[in-house]
């Protein structure tokens, strides 16, 4: 199987080249260039590259892929949440706790979801002021803190 980043390349191309409106027909597509996944990794790598649906301005959506400015100024916003919600942070081989400040945990989960870390399977946003961040198998706490340091400069430990 091509790499991840070959992948997301093509997902890229096909759909600034086609008008894709199903996860099928860009299964199909993807196929035709030689990738064969699934559609739960699909829908991760939809995620990852922020794709949108459009109107068609008729009765249907297609897929889009928003511009470099568009995705930089939504990780700014994503920043800004973390930034501002977070408290501290603790960590072990697999999971990390981020504690916030009262109301700020589900902005906090929705930035660490939506900033792409390859690290992370997913979060869980406590009922007000602490996230969840589960890690990859083989992925470790002080791992993905260099990754988060690496993506807002401006974090520093608690």
């Amino acid at each position: 199987m091509k790499e991840r980043a070959e992948r997301l390349k093509t997902i890229k191309a096909i759909i600034k080249e086609n008008r894709v409106d199903s996860q099928e027909k860009l299964l199909q597509l993807l196929e035709d260039h030689g990738y064969s996944v699934t559609q739960a990794t699909l829908s991760r790598d939809l995620k990852f590259l922020k794709v949108g649906k459009l109107s068609d301005g008729r009765s249907g959506y297609y897929y889009s892929i928003p511009s470099e400015e568009e995705r930089r100024e939504s990780e700014r916003h994503y920043i800004q949440d973390f930034l501002r919600g977070y408290v501290s942070i603790d960590w072990n081989q697999s999971l990390v706790v981020v504690r916030t400040f009262s109301g700020h945990s589900d902005s906090v989960a929705l930035a660490i979801d939506n900033m792409g870390f390859d690290e992370v399977i997913g979060t869980i946003s406590g009922r007000d002021n602490v996230v969840f961040i589960a890690l990859k198998q083989g992925i470790s706490g002080d791992e993905f803190i260099r990754s988060l340091k690496a993506k807002i400069p401006d974090f520093e430990e608690e």
